[in-house]
């Protein structure tokens, strides 16, 4: 049996030194065929990809600073959802039917998998994916939606739940707010019952996140026009009546958690979730290494009493895989139920690629960014 269609995809040729030169200089638009179904196996599913997510991650992955590495030259896009053109005789056996609209876990195909699949990104026009990573859409589900769930959600849900063990009737700052895991987690803490006090450093980008739950916002953005932050601990302290907050979800890093420990209440939480301000910690180009590494104050984190918890949500999953499963199940409960919907701020078509991994790169996206296949 053939499929026969041309199309494209992206190709990252090697790492660059941080993403913004891979943008400009390591990556390409390339032609692709469909996929040859013969080659294919019975687990495999052939998927035409209409929607991806642009995510930090993908930036990341292009200069090697990401701590999981695909091969180059990898076709980037971690995320991604279509309709299935093709699917082997096992898949079909799990439900899989040709005209199907699914979506793709990225912990089981593309650049963040681990193993045969890795190759099969979603910035392209078909991809191959195993039927263990293919998820059926339900009906109300947008493909741009469908590719913005787990990643965010699965994120902001391990880090406030399994390891920040938030509770109703606590108070989180969350950080980065604006961010698509950021987002997620103000919605999945209010969700929880918590009171969220989220930052951000535009007012315009700070009404949306208000919008989508957040119950209170601060623009935490230097008064003298630098690139650090305020002092903002006052601010905090005055919103919990001078208690200050049980749980701080930080995925900023670099000056923001220095000043978030000063609005920590004793015997509080600190949540590392990333440091999207810092990507230079690391080596470009695939290097090991951490020259630039973040560093906290362990005076106040002792004399505060806090707990500070990193949480690498994948590799936490590759380490002990059944915590997975409950995670799933709750998340797509509260999808399914409309009590989460991802936030989506800029939509691309494929062809302005760069322009999407720019606006990311940039900081303009609110929630998520999708490109349009």
């Amino acid at each position: 049996m053939s499929l026969s269609g041309i199309g494209q995809r992206v190709m990252v040729a090697a790492f660059a030194e941080d993403p913004a030169t891979a943008i400009e200089q390591s990556l390409s638009l390339v032609e692709m065929t469909t996929p040859n179904v013969d080659e294919l196996g019975p687990r495999d599913v052939l998927i035409a990809v209409r929607s991806a997510q642009v995510g930090w991650v993908d930036l990341l992955m292009t200069s090697g600073q990401y701590q999981h590495m695909p091969t180059p030259p990898y076709t980037p896009g971690l995320e991604y959802s279509g309709e299935v053109l093709w699917c082997g005789s096992e898949a079909a056996d799990h439900g899989i039917s040709v005209g199907q609209a699914v979506y793709v876990d990225g912990l089981l195909s593309g650049p963040r998998s681990l193993g045969a699949y890795q190759k099969w990104g979603g910035f392209a026009f078909y991809a191959v994916a195993p039927y263990e990573a293919v998820l059926p859409m339900w009906s109300g589900l947008s493909f741009d939606e469908a590719c913005c769930l787990l990643g965010n959600y699965e994120t902001a849900y391990h880090c406030l739940c399994a390891r920040g063990n938030l509770q109703a009737g606590e108070t989180v700052l969350i950080h980065g707010a604006s961010g698509s895991t950021g987002l997620a987690a103000v919605q999945i803490a209010k969700l929880l019952g918590a009171t969220v006090i989220a930052t951000g450093r535009s007012d315009d980008k700070l009404a949306v996140v208000k919008a989508q739950g957040a119950d209170h916002v601060l623009n935490i953005s230097s008064t003298d026009g630098s690139k650090g932050v305020r002092r903002f601990r006052e601010d905090v302290k005055a919103l919990t009546n001078g208690h200050g907050v049980a749980v701080v979800y930080d995925g900023v890093g670099g000056d923001i958690s220095i000043e978030s420990l000063r609005c920590m209440q004793f015997g509080g939480r600190f949540l590392i979730v990333g440091w999207a301000a810092t990507p230079s910690v690391a080596h470009g180009k695939g290097q090991r290494g951490a020259p630039n590494a973040n560093q906290l104050p362990t005076n106040l984190i002792m004399m505060k009493g806090l707990s500070v918890l990193g949480c690498p949500t994948v590799i936490s999953t590759h380490h002990s895989p059944s915590i997975r499963p409950p995670r799933l199940a709750q998340i797509t409960k509260w999808l399914r139920s409309g009590q989460l919907r991802p936030y989506i701020s800029h939509r691309f078509p494929f062809a302005q690629v760069r322009d999407a991994l720019r606006a990311k790169w940039h900081g303009e996206v609110i929630g998520s960014c999708v490109l349009h296949l």
